[in-house]
């Protein structure tokens, strides 16, 4: 079993998860919405602003659920978290994409429609590459002081 994760795992967690995002999206949407690169990368570190902090929320407030009912991370529950944290995103997205953009509500959501597209199988991989990562880290710590 792993250790539970501190404040630090979880900052170190949200920031390689979108610094990771803002390198591929920032550029792709640009070019899609034609919008300058600088319009662009500035809605998309402000998205990311939010996203951290939902992500430093949410994924508390999961794992504490995970420890109440013990459920294993299976493929379906992990779906099941990229869904529960992207739900959260959605109004915030419109809003803030709607009033940076001057696009209408509809545009904004169609522009998170395809940012959901992006990070859905982006946070399942991510966090699955984490994970793998986190507990090969943990066993070496382990073994070592063994």
């Amino acid at each position: 079993m792993q250790p539970e994760k501190t404040l630090t795992d979880r900052i170190i967690h949200a920031v390689l998860f979108e610094s990771i995002a803002l390198l591929i999206c920032a550029p792709v949407m640009s070019l899609v919405m034609n919008k300058s690169f600088f319009d662009a990368g500035v809605l998309v570190i402000a998205l990311a602003c939010v996203a951290m902090v939902w992500n430093v929320i949410f994924n508390a407030l999961f794992d504490r659920l995970q420890a109440w009912l013990g459920f294993e991370k299976t493929p379906l529950v992990r779906i099941w978290h990229v869904i529960g944290f992207e739900a959260g995103l959605v109004v915030a997205v419109v809003l803030i994409a709607s009033w940076w953009f001057s696009i209408s509500y509809w545009q904004a959501f169609l522009l998170e429609v395809g940012l959901i597209s992006f990070f859905m199988p982006y946070t399942y991989v991510f966090n699955l590459i984490y994970d793998k990562l986190r507990e090969k880290k943990y066993a070496r710590q382990h073994a070592t002081q063994s």
